[in-house]
Protein backbone atom coordinates (compact mmCIF):
# COMPACT_ATOMS: atom_id res chain seq x y z
CA UNK A 1 0.00 0.00 0.00
CA UNK A 2 1.18 3.52 -0.73
CA UNK A 3 -0.38 6.13 0.93
CA UNK A 4 0.10 9.90 -0.50
CA UNK A 5 0.80 13.20 0.50
CA UNK A 6 -2.90 14.59 1.84
CA UNK A 7 -2.29 18.44 1.75
CA UNK A 8 -6.39 18.35 2.62
CA UNK A 9 -7.50 21.41 4.73
CA UNK A 10 -9.89 18.99 6.31
CA UNK A 11 -10.72 16.45 6.89
CA UNK A 12 -6.98 16.12 7.05
CA UNK A 13 -4.08 13.43 7.45
CA UNK A 14 -3.66 11.76 9.97
CA UNK A 15 -0.17 10.19 11.61
CA UNK A 16 0.00 7.32 10.12
CA UNK A 17 0.87 5.21 13.73
CA UNK A 18 -2.17 7.05 14.92
CA UNK A 19 -4.22 5.09 11.73
CA UNK A 20 -2.53 1.93 12.44
CA UNK A 21 -3.11 1.63 15.88
CA UNK A 22 -6.85 2.22 15.42
CA UNK A 23 -6.63 -0.76 12.92
CA UNK A 24 -5.46 -3.23 15.28
CA UNK A 25 -7.43 -2.14 17.72
CA UNK A 26 -11.08 -1.93 15.65
CA UNK A 27 -12.44 -5.87 16.46
CA UNK A 28 -11.31 -5.31 19.89
CA UNK A 29 -10.22 -2.76 22.15
CA UNK A 30 -7.80 -3.78 24.89
CA UNK A 31 -9.26 -6.97 25.48
CA UNK A 32 -12.92 -6.00 26.04
CA UNK A 33 -13.88 -7.79 22.89
CA UNK A 34 -15.65 -4.68 21.55
CA UNK A 35 -14.90 -1.56 19.09
CA UNK A 36 -15.12 1.54 20.41
CA UNK A 37 -17.72 2.29 18.20
CA UNK A 38 -19.41 -0.49 20.31
CA UNK A 39 -19.59 0.76 23.23
CA UNK A 40 -21.68 2.49 25.54
CA UNK A 41 -20.88 5.78 26.04
CA UNK A 42 -21.34 5.73 29.94
CA UNK A 43 -19.56 2.02 30.29
CA UNK A 44 -16.21 2.16 31.75
CA UNK A 45 -14.25 1.39 28.84
CA UNK A 46 -15.47 4.37 27.10
CA UNK A 47 -14.89 6.36 30.31
CA UNK A 48 -11.39 5.47 30.88
CA UNK A 49 -10.89 6.67 27.00
CA UNK A 50 -12.68 10.18 27.48
CA UNK A 51 -10.85 10.76 30.97
CA UNK A 52 -7.37 10.34 29.37
CA UNK A 53 -8.10 12.38 26.43
CA UNK A 54 -9.09 14.80 28.56
CA UNK A 55 -6.07 14.37 30.87
CA UNK A 56 -4.07 14.61 27.43
CA UNK A 57 -5.52 17.66 26.10
CA UNK A 58 -5.12 19.75 29.50
CA UNK A 59 -1.27 18.88 30.10
CA UNK A 60 -0.68 19.92 26.28
CA UNK A 61 -2.58 22.59 26.79
CA UNK A 62 -1.80 23.65 29.90
CA UNK A 63 -5.14 24.45 30.60
CA UNK A 64 -5.49 26.19 33.74
CA UNK A 65 -7.93 24.69 36.58
CA UNK A 66 -10.76 27.36 36.19
CA UNK A 67 -11.76 26.12 32.50
CA UNK A 68 -13.77 23.56 31.40
CA UNK A 69 -12.97 21.49 29.12
CA UNK A 70 -15.45 20.25 26.94
CA UNK A 71 -16.13 17.71 23.79
CA UNK A 72 -19.01 18.45 22.03
CA UNK A 73 -21.01 18.07 18.56
CA UNK A 74 -21.55 20.42 15.58
CA UNK A 75 -18.04 21.75 14.63
CA UNK A 76 -17.33 25.66 14.75
CA UNK A 77 -20.09 26.32 12.54
CA UNK A 78 -22.48 25.24 15.20
CA UNK A 79 -20.17 27.05 17.95
CA UNK A 80 -20.76 30.31 15.67
CA UNK A 81 -24.27 30.38 17.06
CA UNK A 82 -23.75 27.88 20.52
CA UNK A 83 -21.05 31.16 21.16
CA UNK A 84 -23.22 34.00 21.78
CA UNK A 85 -26.21 31.74 23.19
CA UNK A 86 -23.93 31.62 25.81
CA UNK A 87 -21.31 34.02 26.37
CA UNK A 88 -23.76 37.10 25.98
CA UNK A 89 -24.67 36.80 29.29
CA UNK A 90 -26.83 39.37 29.69
CA UNK A 91 -25.73 41.75 26.93
CA UNK A 92 -26.72 43.12 23.77
CA UNK A 93 -23.45 43.32 21.77
CA UNK A 94 -20.28 41.58 21.00
CA UNK A 95 -17.20 42.87 18.65
CA UNK A 96 -15.91 40.41 15.39
CA UNK A 97 -12.83 41.16 13.77
CA UNK A 98 -13.26 40.30 10.19
CA UNK A 99 -10.42 38.58 8.65
CA UNK A 100 -11.45 36.29 5.86
CA UNK A 101 -14.40 33.66 5.19
CA UNK A 102 -14.51 31.71 8.33
CA UNK A 103 -14.68 35.38 10.30
CA UNK A 104 -17.61 36.20 8.03
CA UNK A 105 -19.68 32.86 8.74
CA UNK A 106 -19.06 34.04 12.69
CA UNK A 107 -20.43 37.33 12.24
CA UNK A 108 -23.43 36.10 10.12
CA UNK A 109 -24.88 33.74 12.46
CA UNK A 110 -23.78 35.75 15.62
CA UNK A 111 -25.69 38.78 14.10
CA UNK A 112 -29.16 36.45 14.83
CA UNK A 113 -28.26 36.72 18.76
CA UNK A 114 -26.40 40.39 19.18
CA UNK A 115 -25.48 43.38 17.53
CA UNK A 116 -22.37 42.60 16.19
CA UNK A 117 -19.93 45.49 15.89
CA UNK A 118 -17.02 44.80 13.03
CA UNK A 119 -14.34 46.75 14.93
CA UNK A 120 -12.06 46.07 12.37
CA UNK A 121 -12.11 44.35 8.99
CA UNK A 122 -9.53 42.94 6.61
CA UNK A 123 -12.20 43.21 3.50
CA UNK A 124 -10.28 46.56 1.55
CA UNK A 125 -7.25 44.23 1.36
CA UNK A 126 -8.64 41.43 -0.31
CA UNK A 127 -8.17 39.10 3.16
CA UNK A 128 -4.78 39.15 3.17
CA UNK A 129 -3.53 40.30 6.38
CA UNK A 130 -4.84 40.85 10.07
CA UNK A 131 -5.78 44.40 10.99
CA UNK A 132 -3.23 45.80 13.53
CA UNK A 133 -4.42 45.78 16.96
CA UNK A 134 -4.45 49.75 16.98
CA UNK A 135 -7.10 50.51 14.34
CA UNK A 136 -9.20 47.77 15.83
CA UNK A 137 -12.62 49.97 17.33
CA UNK A 138 -13.66 47.99 20.43
CA UNK A 139 -17.04 48.09 21.90
CA UNK A 140 -15.54 48.56 25.82
CA UNK A 141 -19.27 47.33 26.61
CA UNK A 142 -19.17 44.02 24.22
CA UNK A 143 -19.68 40.85 25.66
CA UNK A 144 -16.75 39.25 23.88
CA UNK A 145 -14.66 40.07 21.16
CA UNK A 146 -14.52 37.05 18.88
CA UNK A 147 -11.44 36.39 15.87
CA UNK A 148 -10.40 33.46 13.95
CA UNK A 149 -7.11 32.47 14.65
CA UNK A 150 -6.15 31.15 11.38
CA UNK A 151 -8.51 31.80 7.84
CA UNK A 152 -8.31 28.16 6.44
CA UNK A 153 -9.27 29.42 3.32
CA UNK A 154 -7.15 32.79 2.90
CA UNK A 155 -4.13 31.00 4.91
CA UNK A 156 -4.05 34.13 7.06
CA UNK A 157 -3.03 33.81 10.86
CA UNK A 158 -2.34 35.77 14.01
CA UNK A 159 0.87 35.21 15.57
CA UNK A 160 0.33 37.26 18.64
CA UNK A 161 -2.86 36.81 20.97
CA UNK A 162 -4.81 40.47 21.04
CA UNK A 163 -5.18 42.65 24.09
CA UNK A 164 -8.95 43.30 24.71
CA UNK A 165 -8.50 44.40 28.35
CA UNK A 166 -11.63 43.19 30.39
CA UNK A 167 -13.48 41.78 27.53
CA UNK A 168 -13.15 38.05 27.24
CA UNK A 169 -11.49 36.99 24.22
CA UNK A 170 -13.05 34.56 21.79
CA UNK A 171 -11.10 32.57 19.15
CA UNK A 172 -11.93 30.04 16.88
CA UNK A 173 -8.80 27.53 16.52
CA UNK A 174 -10.07 25.29 14.30
CA UNK A 175 -7.28 24.97 12.07
CA UNK A 176 -4.27 26.18 14.35
CA UNK A 177 -4.88 24.41 17.67
CA UNK A 178 -2.18 22.34 18.41
CA UNK A 179 0.40 23.53 16.32
CA UNK A 180 1.86 25.61 18.81
CA UNK A 181 1.97 26.35 22.37
CA UNK A 182 -0.49 29.28 23.46
CA UNK A 183 -1.56 30.93 26.75
CA UNK A 184 -4.81 29.66 27.07
CA UNK A 185 -5.50 32.11 30.13
CA UNK A 186 -5.02 35.18 27.77
CA UNK A 187 -8.84 33.75 26.16
CA UNK A 188 -12.49 33.24 27.48
CA UNK A 189 -12.86 30.47 24.91
CA UNK A 190 -11.43 28.79 22.92
CA UNK A 191 -13.25 26.29 20.41
CA UNK A 192 -12.71 24.52 16.68
CA UNK A 193 -13.57 21.19 15.01
CA UNK A 194 -11.45 18.65 15.37
CA UNK A 195 -10.80 17.64 11.73
CA UNK A 196 -7.37 19.34 10.79
CA UNK A 197 -5.09 18.69 13.41
CA UNK A 198 -6.92 16.68 16.14
CA UNK A 199 -8.89 13.79 14.75
CA UNK A 200 -12.05 12.58 12.31
CA UNK A 201 -14.93 15.60 11.82
CA UNK A 202 -17.53 14.67 14.18
CA UNK A 203 -15.95 16.44 17.80
CA UNK A 204 -15.82 20.34 18.99
CA UNK A 205 -13.34 21.15 21.33
CA UNK A 206 -14.43 23.90 23.48
CA UNK A 207 -12.41 25.82 25.93
CA UNK A 208 -13.73 27.84 28.78
CA UNK A 209 -13.26 30.01 31.58
CA UNK A 210 -15.48 28.90 34.79
CA UNK A 211 -16.91 32.21 35.16
CA UNK A 212 -18.28 32.73 31.73
CA UNK A 213 -20.79 29.95 32.04
CA UNK A 214 -24.18 29.40 33.20
CA UNK A 215 -25.58 32.22 32.14
CA UNK A 216 -26.98 30.86 28.38
CA UNK A 217 -30.01 32.24 26.71
CA UNK A 218 -33.55 30.78 27.55
CA UNK A 219 -34.02 29.48 24.64
CA UNK A 220 -30.74 27.49 24.36
CA UNK A 221 -31.15 23.99 23.66
CA UNK A 222 -29.70 21.73 27.00
CA UNK A 223 -26.71 20.22 24.51
CA UNK A 224 -25.61 23.30 23.79
CA UNK A 225 -25.76 25.13 27.23
CA UNK A 226 -21.79 24.81 28.49
CA UNK A 227 -23.02 24.77 31.93
CA UNK A 228 -25.14 21.17 30.97
CA UNK A 229 -22.39 20.25 29.27
CA UNK A 230 -19.89 21.03 31.86
CA UNK A 231 -21.88 19.40 34.50
CA UNK A 232 -22.22 16.14 32.92
CA UNK A 233 -18.95 15.60 31.83
CA UNK A 234 -19.37 16.63 27.74
CA UNK A 235 -21.74 12.97 28.67
CA UNK A 236 -24.91 15.16 28.37
CA UNK A 237 -26.06 13.13 25.52
CA UNK A 238 -24.08 10.68 23.31
CA UNK A 239 -20.85 12.60 22.24
CA UNK A 240 -18.92 11.74 19.22
CA UNK A 241 -17.26 8.75 21.16
CA UNK A 242 -14.94 7.23 18.04
CA UNK A 243 -13.89 10.98 17.41
CA UNK A 244 -12.72 11.32 21.29
CA UNK A 245 -10.49 7.99 21.25
CA UNK A 246 -9.06 8.71 18.14
CA UNK A 247 -8.07 12.97 19.48
CA UNK A 248 -6.48 10.55 22.37
CA UNK A 249 -4.54 8.81 19.80
CA UNK A 250 -3.66 11.96 18.49
CA UNK A 251 -2.50 13.88 21.66
CA UNK A 252 -0.66 10.53 22.87
CA UNK A 253 0.85 11.49 19.03
CA UNK A 254 1.53 14.90 20.17
CA UNK A 255 3.20 14.22 23.37
CA UNK A 256 5.37 11.31 22.23
CA UNK A 257 6.64 14.11 19.54
CA UNK A 258 7.93 16.15 22.40
CA UNK A 259 4.56 18.08 22.91
CA UNK A 260 3.42 21.36 21.09
CA UNK A 261 6.92 23.38 21.40
CA UNK A 262 8.36 20.44 18.88
CA UNK A 263 4.98 20.74 16.63
CA UNK A 264 5.99 24.08 16.67
CA UNK A 265 9.61 23.78 15.09
CA UNK A 266 8.16 21.20 12.70
CA UNK A 267 5.64 23.53 11.39
CA UNK A 268 7.68 26.04 11.02
CA UNK A 269 10.12 24.52 9.51
CA UNK A 270 7.74 22.93 6.87
CA UNK A 271 6.34 26.45 6.16
CA UNK A 272 9.55 27.91 5.90
CA UNK A 273 10.52 25.81 2.95
CA UNK A 274 7.75 26.14 1.22
CA UNK A 275 6.84 30.02 1.29
CA UNK A 276 10.95 30.69 0.79
CA UNK A 277 10.80 28.83 -2.69
CA UNK A 278 7.31 31.29 -3.27
CA UNK A 279 9.23 34.44 -2.38
CA UNK A 280 12.18 33.59 -5.38
CA UNK A 281 10.09 32.97 -7.93
CA UNK A 282 7.02 35.02 -10.17
CA UNK A 283 5.55 32.00 -11.58
CA UNK A 284 3.92 30.89 -8.69
CA UNK A 285 2.80 33.90 -6.06
CA UNK A 286 1.30 34.13 -2.61
CA UNK A 287 -1.20 36.87 -1.97
CA UNK A 288 -0.90 36.72 2.18
CA UNK A 289 1.57 39.77 3.81
CA UNK A 290 4.80 38.18 4.93
CA UNK A 291 3.57 38.92 8.99
CA UNK A 292 0.46 37.63 9.01
CA UNK A 293 1.13 33.75 6.74
CA UNK A 294 -0.66 31.05 8.03
CA UNK A 295 1.48 27.95 9.11
CA UNK A 296 -1.09 25.84 8.95
CA UNK A 297 -2.91 26.96 5.03
CA UNK A 298 -0.56 27.92 2.20
CA UNK A 299 -2.52 29.46 -0.30
CA UNK A 300 -0.83 30.15 -3.83
CA UNK A 301 -1.48 31.08 -7.59
CA UNK A 302 0.20 29.88 -11.03
CA UNK A 303 1.01 32.64 -13.04
CA UNK A 304 -1.29 31.26 -15.59
CA UNK A 305 -4.51 29.85 -14.34
CA UNK A 306 -4.91 27.83 -17.36
CA UNK A 307 -2.38 25.37 -16.04
CA UNK A 308 -4.12 25.18 -12.85
CA UNK A 309 -5.25 21.39 -13.98
CA UNK A 310 -2.25 20.60 -15.47
CA UNK A 311 -0.57 20.96 -12.06
CA UNK A 312 -3.07 19.29 -10.31
CA UNK A 313 -2.62 16.51 -12.33
CA UNK A 314 0.92 16.13 -12.56
CA UNK A 315 0.84 16.39 -8.47
CA UNK A 316 -1.79 13.52 -8.10
CA UNK A 317 0.76 11.38 -10.43
CA UNK A 318 3.67 11.98 -7.98
CA UNK A 319 1.56 11.08 -4.74
CA UNK A 320 -0.07 14.43 -3.60
CA UNK A 321 -3.68 15.05 -3.49
CA UNK A 322 -5.87 17.68 -2.28
CA UNK A 323 -4.09 21.11 -3.37
CA UNK A 324 -6.48 22.69 -5.12
CA UNK A 325 -7.99 25.93 -3.35
CA UNK A 326 -10.90 26.86 -1.93
CA UNK A 327 -13.53 27.26 -4.37
CA UNK A 328 -14.37 30.67 -3.06
CA UNK A 329 -10.81 31.76 -4.03
CA UNK A 330 -9.47 29.35 -6.34
CA UNK A 331 -5.72 28.87 -6.97
CA UNK A 332 -4.08 26.51 -4.92
CA UNK A 333 -3.58 25.39 -1.08
CA UNK A 334 -1.58 23.64 0.98
CA UNK A 335 -2.59 22.37 3.91
CA UNK A 336 0.17 21.51 6.43
CA UNK A 337 -1.06 20.65 9.52
CA UNK A 338 0.91 18.57 12.52
CA UNK A 339 0.55 14.95 10.53
CA UNK A 340 2.39 16.11 7.05
CA UNK A 341 5.47 15.31 7.77
CA UNK A 342 8.53 17.34 6.10
CA UNK A 343 9.46 15.05 3.33
CA UNK A 344 5.89 15.93 2.50
CA UNK A 345 6.97 19.43 1.60
CA UNK A 346 9.85 18.91 -0.17
CA UNK A 347 8.32 16.70 -2.78
CA UNK A 348 5.86 19.14 -3.22
CA UNK A 349 8.64 22.23 -3.73
CA UNK A 350 10.25 19.57 -5.77
CA UNK A 351 7.65 19.49 -8.24
CA UNK A 352 6.76 22.74 -8.11
CA UNK A 353 10.26 23.76 -9.16
CA UNK A 354 10.04 20.56 -11.82
CA UNK A 355 6.82 22.35 -12.97
CA UNK A 356 7.86 25.58 -13.47
CA UNK A 357 10.55 23.98 -15.47
CA UNK A 358 8.24 22.89 -18.15
CA UNK A 359 6.07 25.57 -18.15
CA UNK A 360 7.48 28.40 -17.22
Amino acid sequence: MTRVFNFSAGPAALPESVLQTAAAEMLDWHGSGMSVMEMSHRGKEFISIADEAQALLRELLAVPANYKLLFMQGGALAENAIVPMNMLRGKTAADYIDTGEWSKKSIKEAQKYCTVNVAASAKAGGYTSIPPRAEWQLNPDAAYVHICSNETIGGVEYHFTPDVGSVPLVADMSSDILSRPIDVAKYGLIYGGAQKNIGPAGLTIVIVRDDLIGQALPATPSAFDYKTVADNDSMFNTPPTYAIYIAALVFKWIKDQGGLAAMATHNAAKAALLYDFLDTTTFYSCPVARDCRSLMNVPFRLKDEKLDEAFLKGAKERGMVQLKGHRSVGGMRASIYNAMPLEGVKTLVAFMKEFEAQHG
